[in-house]
């Protein structure tokens, strides 16, 4: 899910940057930048930043808990050190 607030502040920031001339619609232009960032931004496959580090720490500890499984098959296989790496 997005940031709403970011949204709206990035909007924001679009309709103040119109020339003054320009201005007397600001609201309209603020509306239509928010309308067209939030459409833009849905179709993109992005995670908030607490998704990607729950699933940077699953990663972490199941990167963890696959060496330890190879270093007890190493153990029960008598010692030997795998292959392929």
């Amino acid at each position: 899910m997005m940031d709403i607030f970011g949204i709206d502040a990035i909007a924001r920031r679009l309709a103040d940057s119109v020339p003054p001339a320009l201005r007397t619609m600001q609201k309209d232009l603020e509306d239509n930048f928010r309308a067209v960032l939030r459409a833009s931004l849905s179709k993109l496959d992005l995670v908030t930043r607490d998704e990607f580090d729950t699933q940077a720490r699953v990663l972490q500890r199941t990167r963890e808990r696959l060496a330890e499984l190879e270093a007890r098959l190493q153990a029960l296989e008598g010692g030997s050190p795998p292959t392929g790496r």
